[in-house]
């Protein structure tokens, strides 16, 4: 996982609060997306990569920091 270890925290972190809030009205995609999913409408393949784009780098932020806090000492 050294290539999460690369990511620069200066440059991760603003790329997923924006994307993660983008675009800003009238309702952020992501927000929409996860809607859209945890109704069951979410099925066209643009809506399908819509989320997978917004919501990717929040999850790299998320495993960033978890590897970070958790597992760094062990590497």
């Amino acid at each position: 996982m050294q290539w999460l270890d690369a990511i620069p925290w200066l440059i991760l972190l603003p790329v997923a609060i924006f994307l993660g809030l983008a675009p800003f009205t009238p309702e952020p995609h992501l927000a929409e997306k996860l809607r859209m999913l945890s109704h069951g409408t979410l099925h066209r393949p643009l809506d399908i990569v819509d989320l997978f784009y917004h919501g990717l780098p929040i999850l790299l932020l998320g495993a960033k920091t978890i590897r970070t806090l958790f597992f760094k000492d062990k590497a």
